[in-house]
């Protein structure tokens, strides 16, 4: 048995330059008068952040009233025309779909999954089409063995030092996978995908178990916080017996590993149409101007431009926890192949293939689940993919909550003041003109749009505590993408069970700030120096978003 200890996001900002009003009082003096008359002071006026009274943070491509619904991330761009409209709602009813082992020879348009697997379909992994929930370890249990109802699963990689400039000589920074189980742990299987299947039927390459280590955090007012941490362990690795686990390639010492929650799928498509040079303009690797924050830019290699042949397939990371995927169709499809093992035109070959695992559950199975068919054609068809591809490109951002509320607005000069902005970047731009995402047009609902998702896009060393110690292209075992704070207010509406962060280890806004570290130990520190009433204004904000 190994035990992996993890350790999540962003929550940053700029120093809030506070209004200053100059009083000028005037001596008024009449004929024949012996004394001035001082005017009556003013008080001062307030001047807030220009994002602090927007309501629609995506403009025409938000969702409005949609607060109080539990489907409030599931709401279509209203400006898709009537074809991206039906072509989108092909793809919620593609998001939707639950997978089977092959054969299925009812319904062979469902069938594919596995032989390795995490989940069954996107919604188990994005539920309503926000975050998973939380697992919670039954009363009495020590731990959790991760199953179908777990919205969570495991990178790994082998440990080969960081990589700091991607070329096809490094094999553009893609990570190491680990020998006979590839970069994924899959901890879920159909019923014959191992040797000993009779004695561990729909197991995967492993049994994941989970359990939590906890630790309180004080005030500086006496207010105490308990923040729990998940430990992840793996037993009964496919590649040996039970005897000699120990002997397992995925237990070696130079496997890394890192948790991976899944996140939101709304506003992705504008996210992917922020020019890149508004991205890279914000990157500071050398922390020139001395505020101890110093964004990164990630550069990840490309599947759709290798696929189409470009010499150099690299593009600027942009989703994912450590912005190691360039755009939403090869998230998506990338996610399909990897969690649910249903391969598609992207991404042809099963997540296992040519693995020893692979070949002796063909054998077992008369090889017929090899992920395409007679004719070549993949499980997921092409039209499939694109659908399912544009539902998550489309997906509208909800209209913000309570924007003139004392509180809140309270709560935006002190996001400030924290400078929470140093990395929660609060505005960009779309792009206009001719434009692509994912190798495709792009549509019109989402050009030339004001967005305000409050993310720099960049990566960002985040500190010991919430550190993976495992690379992800060229971010390191510290550094995390900034996650976008559009929507996180209605995240328990979607899903109570919700939890924050890449581990899903915070259950509220505020223990996510206080996992906080490294380039956001400064503002941490200003957080936690706030009384009670402050701390409150500014959780409330980012609840307004």
């Amino acid at each position: 048995m190994i035990k992996i200890y993890q350790r999540s996001t962003t929550l940053i900002s700029r120093p809030v330059l506070m209004p200053i009003t100059l009083l000028f009082v005037c001596w008024l003096s009449g004929c024949g008068s012996e004394k001035a008359t001082p005017s009556q002071p003013t008080t001062p006026e307030i001047v807030y952040p220009d994002y602090a009274h927007i309501r629609l943070l995506a403009g025409s491509a938000s969702a409005e009233n949609a607060s109080d619904s539990g489907h409030g991330f599931s709401t279509p761009i209203a400006t898709l025309t009537a074809d991206e409209l039906a072509r989108h709602l092909k793809g919620d009813f593609h998001f939707e779909t639950s997978f089977t082992t092959a054969p299925n020879d009812e319904h062979p348009e469902l069938d594919g999954l596995g032989p390795v697997f995490n989940n069954q379909n996107c919604n188990a992994c994005h539920q309503r089409d926000g975050r998973p929930a939380t697992l919670t370890v039954p009363s009495g249990e020590q731990r959790l063995l991760l199953g179908s109802n777990a919205g969570i699963f495991l990178r790994i990689s082998l440990d080969d030092g960081d990589c700091h400039q991607a070329s096809a000589e490094n094999n553009y920074c893609q990570n190491t996978p680990v020998p006979g189980f590839g970069t994924q742990l899959f901890h879920r299987g159909v019923l014959q995908a191992r040797d000993d299947w009779q004695e561990m039927p729909f197991i995967g390459q492993a049994n994941v178990l989970l359990s939590y280590d906890y630790h309180s955090v004080t005030y500086r007012d006496g207010e105490t916080v308990t923040l729990k941490k998940p430990v992840f362990s793996i037993e009964a690795p496919y590649d040996v017996s039970t005897k000699n686990s120990q002997n397992s390639a995925l237990l070696a010492s130079n496997v890394r590993y890192s948790p991976r929650n899944g996140m939101p799928i709304f506003g992705l498509g504008l996210l992917e149409l922020i020019a890149e040079n508004d991205i890279l303009a914000l990157v500071d690797e050398d922390d020139a101007d001395q505020d101890g924050i110093s964004g990164r830019a990630n550069w990840v290699f490309d599947a759709v431009k290798a696929q189409a042949g470009e010499i150099l397939p690299l593009s600027l990371g942009r989703f994912g926890w450590k912005a190691s995927t360039p755009s939403v169709r090869v998230q998506s499809l990338g996610a399909l192949r990897g969690d649910m093992g249903i391969t598609n035109p992207l991404f042809p070959e099963e997540s296992i293939a040519n693995t020893a695992m692979h070949e002796s559950y063909l054998a077992r199975t008369g090889f017929i689940d090899t992920g395409v068919d007679q004719f070549g054609a993949t499980e997921a068809s092409a039209s499939f993919a694109d659908d399912v591809v544009f539902y998550a490109e489309t997906l509208a951002v909800p209209a913000r909550r309570n924007i003139n509320n004392e509180q809140v607005l309270s709560g935006a000069l002190l996001f400030e003041q924290v400078n929470c902005t140093g990395c929660h970047t609060p505005k960009f731009t779309t792009v206009s003109g001719e434009a692509f995402i994912g190798g495709r047009p792009a549509p019109e609902a989402l050009k030339n749009q004001t967005i305000y998702p409050f993310s720099d896009m960049l990566l960002h060393d985040m500190g010991s505590d919430l550190a993976d110690n495992r690379r992800d292209f060229m971010a390191t075992g510290r550094e995390w993408k900034t996650r976008p704070l559009w929507g996180i207010g209605l995240t328990k509406t979607v899903n109570p069970s919700a939890g924050f962060l890449h581990d899903g280890r915070a259950e509220t806004i505020e223990e996510a700030i206080l996992w906080h570290g490294g380039e956001a130990q400064n503002s941490k520190a200003d957080f936690m120096a706030l009384s009670k009433t402050e701390r409150t204004a500014l959780i409330s904000f980012v609840m307004s978003l």
